[in-house]
């Protein structure tokens, strides 16, 4: 008895010891990606994670000198502040009107482009177009609004001035209020829609050239072949963009929105992002405007659980 129960223990001891080997081999040989990912997993945790603790100042009157550990506890009055406040109803339609325009004007748009530039072919045509949709992404917002304020600003702007010695009336463009959304959402196209093209074409490149060849086979012309075969590779791609995109339904992009103001059109671009930074920043409000954006973070995280809750039902991948 006592042999056998050696010779189990040994050869327990023999699996466990062959486990951590492998297990060794396998960390040796996934190194590489494990330290490519660690700039991305260290930008997270730095600039994502451990500054949530801060959010514990929603629930204080938060005084700089007194510091989080010292500061008056208040509680949901920050909340209760926000809720009540004569302008919230303004800045959640605004903020969701400019939502909307993401997401069923915007969202579309680097999908379609996908669609044509995976129509090209692979000629230099289709490189040159990629090049060419791609590049204003890095132009900062400061540049795109700067370079629509000497086009058209309403007396000295470039455009304008051309009209008027033509004997056209200028365009009020950055002081008109009905301007403001459309040129929001050029602007959006213009810069971001290109660059957005890139997830798209690379799900297109990964569907399998035989699905064509069976379809030329059945005699599918061309837009037969984009319904049957292209758009269905790319639905669970949407899908999940998509959900991603609605957590962030709150986050419109302060900079953007920010430049494109003033006085004239406050009234339907103040968003809560530029709400937080008028409180936060010059009021040096910070317990409120925390509060603002925990409540921005809380809703985009419903909107995700609830999405990714309804593409499960529908038999769709979610995010998990």
């Amino acid at each position: 008895m006592e042999s056998w129960g050696w010779r189990r223990d040994h050869q327990r001891n023999e699996r466990a010891v062959r486990q951590i080997k492998m297990m060794s081999a396998e960390w040796r040989r996934g190194l590489p990606l494990y330290l490519m990912i660690l700039p991305g997993l260290l930008f997270f945790l730095l600039f994502k994670y451990l500054p949530m603790a801060g959010l514990v100042i929603a629930f204080q009157s938060y005084n700089p000198f007194e510091g989080i550990f010292h500061s008056d506890w208040v509680g949901f009055d920050n909340f209760k502040r926000l809720f009540t406040d004569v302008d919230f109803y303004r800045l959640l339609a605004n903020t969701l009107t400019l939502s909307a325009i993401n997401l069923f004007l915007f969202f579309p748009a680097p999908i379609i482009l996908a669609l044509i530039i995976n129509e090209l072919g692979k000629g230099f045509f289709k490189k040159l177009m990629q090049t060419v949709i791609y590049l204003p992404h890095f132009l900062s917002w400061v540049v795109v609004v700067g370079l629509t304020s000497l086009l058209f600003a309403t007396q000295d702007g470039g455009i304008n001035n051309w009209l008027a010695s033509n004997g056209f009336a200028r365009i009020e463009l950055l002081s008109d209020p009905a301007y403001f959304r459309p040129l929001f959402l050029m602007h959006n196209l213009w810069k971001e829609a290109g660059w957005n093209t890139i997830i798209f074409l690379a799900a297109l490149a990964s569907v399998d050239p035989m699905l064509y060849e069976a379809a030329d086979m059945d005699g599918a012309g061309r837009w037969r072949k984009l319904w049957s075969v292209t758009l269905p590779s790319l639905r669970s791609t949407i899908i999940i963009l998509f959900i991603l995109r609605l957590g962030s339904v709150m986050e419109i992009g302060y900079e953007h929105v920010y430049l494109l103001q003033n006085t004239l059109n406050l009234k339907i671009s103040n968003i809560f992002d530029t709400y937080v930074y008028r409180q936060g920043i010059q009021q040096g409000d910070f317990s409120f405007s925390t509060a603002v954006g925990l409540f921005k973070g809380l809703v985009g995280l419903a909107l995700i659980m609830m999405a990714n809750k309804l593409s499960k039902k529908a038999g769709e991948e979610g995010l998990y």
